[in-house]
């Protein structure tokens, strides 16, 4: 009787491991299913021309001096994305005088929150001091090209002659609430990478924030 118990419990067990290893598979390659119906890595990424919350206009191939770009797609209302804010503004601190800048793009429908309205990330930008573009998506057809499906998502671009490839998808780090917890720094590690002439060892790593608002959906 107790030999039949303890089987039953070693069955019960295994019945847990099993389920969760399949929910960290399927979870990993839904990810890796999404970000398939955009941009993988080694793609040569079109060139966007989105307006900026200044009035202007802004492509990749502006800053012809660059040796890439960081581009995050972010917004104002997800909290998520305000976790990041400041991490977003220190990676562009520390790399765009290295060749590597932020560009940031709201990819939302502003119908869906008012807090990402184009008036609204003009607010945001000025008030937090914003050093880099911070993009508008109006038509979200470029944000769609790459495959976004949360916001804070990253997207690293080496410039190679006239051609932007991309080198990194996924998160910023490895925690989304405490930046003095955070253990592995996936982008700056990436563009350290770029910089030094390496490959990015990582360069796919999942997306943790809120699901983008498409229009008509």
């Amino acid at each position: 009787m107790k030999t039949h118990i303890k089987n039953i419990k070693t069955i019960f067990l295994l019945g847990i491991i099993l389920t969760s290893l399949l929910g960290f598979t399927q979870s990993g390659e839904e990810n890796r299913q999404k970000a398939d119906k955009g941009y993988a890595i080694g793609d040569v990424v079109t060139d966007f021309k989105l307006k900026n919350t200044s009035g202007s206009y802004v492509s990749m191939a502006d800053n012809r001096s660059v040796k890439g770009y960081i581009i995050v797609f972010t917004c104002n209302h997800c909290p998520f994305s305000k976790a990041y804010e400041s991490r977003i503004m220190a990676l562009d601190k520390k790399f765009a005088s290295q060749g590597y800048p932020v560009i940031a793009i709201n990819p939302n429908d502003p119908s869906a929150y008012e807090e990402d309205s184009f008036e609204n990330m003009q607010v945001v930008a000025k008030a937090k001091g914003y050093t880099f573009p911070y993009l508008q998506d109006e038509s979200q057809l470029t944000s769609k090209a790459f495959g976004v499906s949360r916001t804070p998502s990253v997207y690293v671009v080496k410039k190679e002659g006239d051609k932007f490839i991309l080198q990194y998808i996924g998160g910023i780090d490895d925690n989304t609430q405490d930046a003095n917890a955070v253990t592995k720094r996936y982008v700056e590690d990436a563009v350290n990478n770029l910089l030094a002439g390496r490959p990015v060892v990582g360069n796919f790593t999942k997306t943790v924030g809120c699901a983008v608002k498409w229009k008509g959906v």
